[in-house]
C-alpha cells in the first residue's frame, strides 16, 4: 500500500528536498505552501497560508478538508517544515511579529497534528517537526525565531509523552543548510562562506538532502522505537565553543 506524506513549507530549499526524497521513496506527496515552486516534486499541491490557518477557523476547516481529500483519507507522516524567520532586537520586536512567528513556527504544527491525528493513528504514523540549531545556540536579533524553535522542540517532547503509543513525534534541528536562499545570501562573499563552513566541526554546511534523509528515517519503521527525540543534524556546531585563539 502506498504511503502518504503531507509536507508544509514545500517550496523552500529544505521543503523541495523533502518532497523529492519522500516521492523517490514511494510516498504519495501532498505538498503545501503559500506559493508553488514550479520545480516541486509532488502528487498534489494545496495552497495554504499557515498564519490564516491558525487564525481563521473556517479557513482551517476548509484547508484541512482539501488536504484530507488529496491524501485520500490516509496519512502516514506529517512533516511540519514551514517556518518564518523575523529578525529583530529585543527592544524592537513588536507584538505582531511575535504572533506571526509563533503562529507559523509553533501553533500551526500543533494544529496540523491535531487535525490529522486520527489518520496518523490509524496508520501507526508519525510527525516530523523541523526545528533548528537555534533551539539551543543562537545569535543577536534571532530572539523570536530562536524562542519559537525552542518551543517547537519542547512541544515535540511533550506531545510524544502525551500521545504515547498512538503516534510517534520527533524533530530535526538542522544547522546551516545549502538552500538557494542561504547560498544567495553569500553570493560574492566566498571568504565568509568558508568561515561559516569551517565553524562546523565536520568542516562544511549541510545539503538539503542530508536533512531529508533524517526525516525519511524518522518516518520509517527503522525508527519505530524513537519518539520525543530532537536529532541535531548540525555538523557538530551546537557542541562547539568559539573562543578567541
Amino acid at each position: 500500500m502506498t504511503k502518504t506524506a503531507i509536507i508544509t513549507g514545500a517550496s523552500g530549499g529544505i521543503g523541495s528536498s523533502l518532497c523529492s526524497a519522500y516521492s523517490s521513496s514511494g510516498y504519495r506527496v501532498i505538498a503545501t505552501d503559500r506559493v508553488k515552486n514550479q520545480d516541486l516534486t509532488c502528487d498534489f499541491f494545496v495552497e495554504c497560508d499557515l498564519m490564516r490557518f491558525v487564525r481563521d477557523e473556517a479557513y482551517r476547516a476548509a484547508k484541512s478538508a482539501e488536504l484530507r481529500t488529496a491524501a485520500g483519507g490516509s496519512l502516514n507522516t506529517l512533516v511540519n517544515n514551514a517556518a518564518t524567520q523575523i529578525l529583530g532586537t529585543t527592544d524592537m520586536l513588536t507584538t505582531q511579529q511575535w504572533h506571526d512567528t509563533l503562529d507559523v513556527n509553533l501553533i500551526a504544527p500543533f494544529l496540523l497534528t491535531q487535525q490529522f491525528l486520527s489518520e496518523l493513528e490509524a496508520s501507526q504514523g508519525s510527525v516530523v517537526n523541523i526545528s533548528s540549531v537555534h533551539q539551543t545556540a543562537t545569535k543577536p536579533e534571532f530572539v523570536a525565531y530562536a524562542t519559537s524553535k525552542s518551543a517547537l522542540s519542547g512541544m515535540t517532547r511533550a506531545m510524544s509523552v502525551d500521545l504515547g503509543s498512538r503516534i510517534r513525534v520527533n524533530a530535526i534541528a538542522p544547522a546551516a543548510t545549502a538552500t538557494p536562499m542561504l547560498l544567495a545570501g553569500f553570493e560574492g562573499k566566498d571568504e565568509k562562506f568558508k568561515e561559516l563552513s569551517s565553524m562546523h566541526p565536520i568542516g562544511r554546511i549541510a545539503s538539503p538532502e542530508e536533512i531529508s534523509n533524517v526525516a525519511l528515517f524518522l518516518s520509517s519503521s527503522k525508527s519505530s522505537f524513537i519518539t520525543g527525540a530532537v536529532i541535531a543534524a548540525d555538523g557538530g556546531i551546537s557542541g562547539r565553543l568559539h573562543d578567541p585563539v
